[in-house]
């Protein structure tokens, strides 16, 4: 079994220029995360990948109430993965922001956790059954979907590197990718350069020294 999962954070078509809901250099994640897909190929990881698969009317749109513009909806050209995007045809498909298996239309769907595949299985299912103990996570966008779903693979327990090379950011505000990138290594979760640099960030865990009990603070 794969010990080593790549999962790709929707790389789709309305999420890259042109698109209806563009990240910034969107498609400029597609070069580095192809050498990563070839490599995982090749090393046999299990590869994943997630979208966003929203209905017509789904309430995460500004038109039903919602923040953002309608984008990446069932069936269409921009919820397609972009072209370019080198992907193989075992490929593990989580769709996400959909009603699958009584799961709400009202649910966002950030995360690739939230998601189901054709099985109607979750990632947090499927990982496990996998084997998988080491998750890299690249794709769009940083400061939200990426950022999501590698605080919930830190909260399961999972050993995760985000492909930051792999990633793209929104920056509704500016600075939101950093703030972003801070959080997800305070959730304990490593930056990795690759493909360009093997070298890997994170915060060191520092051990806390025992305080003393408050009686013990009284004793002169």
């Amino acid at each position: 079994m794969a010990k080593t999962a790549l999962l790709i954070v929707d790389v789709q078509n309305d999420f890259c220029p042109g698109g209806a809901l563009p990240v910034p250099d969107g498609d400029r994640v597609i070069e580095p995360l192809n050498c990563v897909v070839a490599r995982a190929i090749h090393e046999k990881w299990f590869i994943c990948a997630s979208r966003d698969w929203h209905p017509r009317n789904s309430r995460h749109f500004v038109e039903f109430g919602g923040q953002w513009p309608a984008h990446c909806i069932q069936n269409t050209e921009g919820a397609r993965f972009y072209p370019e995007l080198y992907l193989p045809e075992e490929l593990r498909i989580f769709s996400k922001g959909c009603a699958v298996s009584g799961l709400s239309r009202e649910v966002d769907g950030y995360s690739a956790f939230d998601g189901r595949d054709q099985f109607s299985m979750t990632l947090r299912q499927t990982l496990p059954f996998r084997g998988v103990e080491l998750l890299y996570v690249a794709g769009l966008a940083t400061d939200y979907c990426v950022k999501a779903t590698v605080l919930d693979a830190c909260l399961i327990g999972y050993k995760t590197r985000v492909l930051i090379n792999c990633c793209r950011g929104v920056e509704r505000n500016e600075g939101d990718s950093r703030r972003a990138v801070m959080e997800m290594m305070r959730a304990g979760a490593e930056i990795s350069f690759e493909p360009y640099d093997s070298m890997v960030m994170r915060i060191p865990r520092v051990q806390q020294r025992p305080q003393p009990s408050s009686r013990c603070a009284t004793i002169r």
